[in-house]
């Protein structure tokens, strides 16, 4: 039978028994996305996966028995609904778009070419050319026009997912109608979108074009302002973010993008604004870690160290509560179009452990060195907590490695006063640190003569010995300090390269100070005569600070007078045939 035939049969013969063919369809199209709503209202997680599953191989078997068929305008409706709901229920049920849902858009839109007979088979074309080819026909019927704006949607989504945002637009542009030259704001273009109304009698979906449509300009908007907001383009990010709060927003986004917003006040000089976009936040309801780590940022900004402390403790608590999650949706959500937050991102949480730093770090930056030190052997305690922890290189911020966090902790014992405590965590460290030493050699010769990177290793063990001296001087046991101050310069001039000038001021200073105490005059003249360059020379700004063990240790110190030591150090290290 020809496809003109087959066509005429089923739309103008509504005796023949290809017609009830056609209601059968559409019935069981039906049935089946009745039965995924009843599994969306099924509290049983079990029932539910497996109704949503019959119902996703149900839609499967109805899409093979339409496509196995020549394709015929009558019937096209209801074939290109029924992939609409079946990609609908698997992007919903994997949680995300796969590789193959492109297969499944392009045989629907070839299907519709074979019915367009002047427009002729489009064999090898990608999604784009078939979507301009079908949009620009002038033969295109408009009864296909509300389930092609339906897959429209899905392409649409498809492409944000994937980044895709130039193709993305293009789509819109002629869907639209635009003329070359049309605006390619991607924003409103899907604002200026109008899907047509479903018929009455249309067949049943699981999302409409028009929910979809919602869910991408809500999707796109918060995806766009949170964007600006990373570059700094305030203004034009909170005007967006205000859109996608506006939009059709489930309760997790809801709460990002609330945050994105009280984010964007605090950087422009709003606190108070951006205070109420945060309580706005919590209130939601649901995961309270963003908007605590947000406020905390906040209040350190304006100064109230103990709202700051609170809001961290807090986080704490929350991110290590057990939260019961809703079950989503068997539809196209807005969380499925937008990327995973990475640690650059100001809508990054982190974890437990990494908050739990967060709080110690800011209490021993603060001077409050008893919580410091309470709140350090509790991250110990949790870090240490199962399989013994990869002792790495830093990674990028926001947090550091373990090591470092060991010798935080051993630097808020000292603050503390409780000097025991951190000679235990020192040679806790040092049990985990000190085998790999020698194996480092042809690293440390290396490093010195310029041709690797500086190992981390070595220089966390000297700060270690470092930390461990001034442990001693507390505990007033003078000589066991000196050894493991001469511990830690050995391996200091050990590990640094020799074309290497020190970054940090006071601490080159203390450690001249600290080699003329030993008496260590060779090590000292060196760092004398380097030092007496540096302060001839322009000063520039460090392009790297300091971890914070040593910042809390320089803060025990008190800098001296350069010019003036200088001096001194010049009459009392060079004999006078040196002069």
């Amino acid at each position: 039978m020809s496809q003109q035939t087959w066509s005429a049969s089923l739309s103008l013969d509504s005796s023949a028994p290809r017609t009830s063919c056609l209601d059968l369809w559409r019935e069981k199209n039906d049935r089946l996305v009745r039965q995924a709503k009843v599994a969306q209202n099924t509290r049983l997680s079990l029932r539910r996966q497996q109704l949503a599953q019959d119902t996703l191989e149900g839609l499967r078997e109805l899409l093979h028995s339409l496509q196995g068929l020549p394709a015929a305008i009558s019937v096209l409706p209801l074939e290109l609904t029924v992939i609409c709901n079946f990609i609908t229920l698997r992007v919903s049920l994997a949680r995300g778009f796969t590789d193959d849902l492109t297969q499944d858009i392009q045989q629907g839109l070839e299907r519709v070419l074979e019915t367009q007979e002047q427009l002729g088979p489009r064999v090898g074309q990608g999604l784009g050319e078939l979507w301009d080819a079908i949009l620009r026909a002038s033969s295109l019927l408009p009864e296909l026009l509300p389930a092609l704006h339906h897959l429209v949607g899905l392409q649409a989504a498809l492409w944000l997912s994937t980044d895709r945002i130039g193709d993305l637009a293009l789509l819109l542009q002629t869907l639209n109608g635009s003329q070359s030259g049309a605006s390619e704001d991607l924003l409103l273009l899907l604002k200026t979108w109008s899907p047509p109304v479903k018929e009455s009698d249309a067949p049943l979906t699981l999302q409409d074009a028009q929910g979809l449509r919602d869910v991408l300009l809500t999707a796109f908007a918060f995806r766009q302002g949170l964007q600006e907001l990373i570059t700094g383009s305030l203004p034009r990010a909170l005007s967006i973010l205000h859109e996608a709060a506006s939009g059709l927003c489930p309760r997790p986004v809801l709460v990002q993008v609330y945050t994105a917003l009280g984010t964007c006040l605090r950087k422009m000089g709003n606190p108070q604004r951006a205070l109420l976009y945060l309580i706005a936040a919590l209130k939601v309801g649901t995961a309270c870690g963003l908007p605590l780590l947000e406020a905390s940022r906040l209040y350190q900004q304006l100064g109230d160290a103990s709202a700051e402390l609170e809001s961290l403790e807090l986080l704490v608590e929350a991110l290590s509560a057990t939260h019961s999650f809703e079950a989503p949706q068997l539809l196209i959500e807005v969380e499925l179009l937008l990327p995973q937050p990475d640690q650059a991102s100001p809508l990054h949480c982190g974890t437990q452990s990494q908050a739990k730093h967060l709080l110690a770090s800011r209490c021993l930056q603060l001077g409050r060195a008893e919580d410091a030190a309470e709140h350090y052997l509790d991250l110990l305690a949790l870090l240490l907590d199962g399989s013994e922890p990869r002792f790495s290189p830093p990674p990028a911020p926001p947090g550091p490695c373990v090591p470092e966090v060991f010798l935080e902790a051993a630097a808020a014992m000292i603050q503390a006063g409780r000097a025991q405590d951190a000679l235990t965590i020192c040679e806790e460290l040092l049990s985990r640190t000190s085998a790999l030493l020698p194996k480092m050699s042809q690293l440390w010769e290396d490093a010195r003569k310029g041709a690797k990177e500086l190992p981390h290793c070595p220089l966390w063990v000297s700060a270690t010995h470092l930390l461990q001296g001034q442990a001693w001087v507390q505990l007033k046991a003078q000589k066991e300090a000196v050894s493991e101050f001469s511990w830690c310069l050995e391996l200091l001039f050990r590990a640094t390269p020799e074309d290497k000038e020190q970054g940090n001021k006071d601490a080159s200073f203390h450690l001249l100070q600290t080699l003329k105490k030993l008496d260590r005059k060779d090590e000292a003249l060196v760092l004398w005569q380097r030092l007496k360059v540096q302060t001839q020379m322009p000063q520039e700004e460090a392009a790297w600070s300091l971890p914070l063990y040593l910042e809390t240790y320089l803060s025990w110190i008190h800098p001296p007078d350069c010019e003036t030591l200088l001096e001194e150090f010049r009459t009392a290290l060079l004999e006078p045939c040196d002069l």
